[in-house]
Formats: structure tokens, sequence, C-alpha cells
């Protein structure tokens, strides 16, 4: 039942998007009003979406957050327990993993020099690219100012400080080119 004054609610099970936008967010809601879904969008039980774009056929586990101003392709998986913040944008046939975490700001602060709490004037949202056809494996951090480039793979727990290059498997803290992939899968959507 949702809580008074509150967009959250408990739901159970999991929905797909068969074209009635409003009637998903009406159900789900903790998916604001801002929230762009794509046709065959399936939606997991506990999640928090606000002003951003899933595109079509892309698949939200539990207990994932997507703020505002960040973008999630066609036919992605986006595993449970993954936090996906402003500024970033994952592109098409993108798999993230369980409990992957996002960052967009280098140098995070609660207070300005002055004391006061930080409002969104006080910073910058730093960008972060997951290109066409990338996995990101459970338990991953990626920095912000980073391109995980296309067909890459980072590594489960890896700590990604710098650009993946495309086709390269990386892993590690911080996480470093392990080696090439020879055999790159054609993705068809």
């Amino acid at each position: 039942m949702p809580l008074s004054g509150n967009r959250s609610a408990f739901l159970f099970g999991s929905c797909m998007n068969t074209g009635n936008t409003e009637e998903l967010k009406r159900e789900f809601l903790c998916i604001a009003p801002d929230v762009t879904l794509g046709q065959g969008v399936k939606l997991s039980k506990f999640i928090n979406l606000y002003g951003c774009e899933i595109g079509e056929e892309s698949k939200i586990g539990s207990f994932v957050e997507i703020q505002k101003n960040a973008r999630i392709g066609k036919c992605c998986k986006i595993s449970s327990h993954t936090f996906i913040c402003e500024g970033v944008t994952i592109e098409d046939n993108v798999f993230i993993g369980h409990g992957v975490i996002f960052i967009n700001d280098s140098y995070p602060r609660a207070t300005t020099a002055e004391g006061n709490l930080q409002t969104e004037a006080d910073w910058k949202v730093e960008k972060t690219v997951i290109k066409k056809g990338a996995s990101i494996g459970s338990g991953a951090a990626i920095l912000s100012n980073i391109t995980v480039g296309e067909n890459a793979i980072v590594g489960a727990g890896s700590v990604v400080t710098k650009d993946v290059p495309a086709n390269t498997i990386v892993a590690g803290n911080p996480a470093k080119v392990l080696r090439n992939i020879e055999q790159v899968l054609a993705v068809t959507k």
C-alpha cells in the first residue's frame, strides 16, 4: 500500500510495459511521472525511478535506483541492487550485474567551503558512458568521467578509474586490461 505523501509502494511480482505506460506508472508508485519507458520494458518490484529514460525491451531488477537524466538503451539487463546516478548513459544491449555502483562526482562533499549543506548549484554532474554490448560484472564501481567501450567486459568487483577500450576485458582495483576479446559476438538488435 502507498504511504501517505510518499511515492513508494510495496510491490510483489514484476510487470511488463505492454503499451499502457500510464497504467504501469500507477501500479508501480515508485516510478515518477517524468520517467520514459519503452515498449516491452520489464520492471521488478521495489525499484525507484525518476526523471530517467529506459529503452524498449530492457529489464530492470529489484532494488534498483535510476536517477534523473540517466538513460538506459534498448535490450539492456540491469540486475538487482544497482545504483545508476544522474549523468550515466547506458547504450543498447548492455548487461549490468548485481550491485553495480555508478559515481558522478570526483570530489564529493556534504558541505560548501562556508559550511552550508551543498545543493545542486554547488557541484557539476560528471558523465559516464557504457557503450553498446558492454558487460559490467556484479559489485563493480564505475567512477565518473569514464567510457566503457563497445563489447568490453568489466570483471566482478572491479573499480574502474579510467576508460576501458572496446573489445577488452578488465578487472581489479584499479581495473586493468587483462586481454583483448578475440571473437566479438555480434549484437543483433
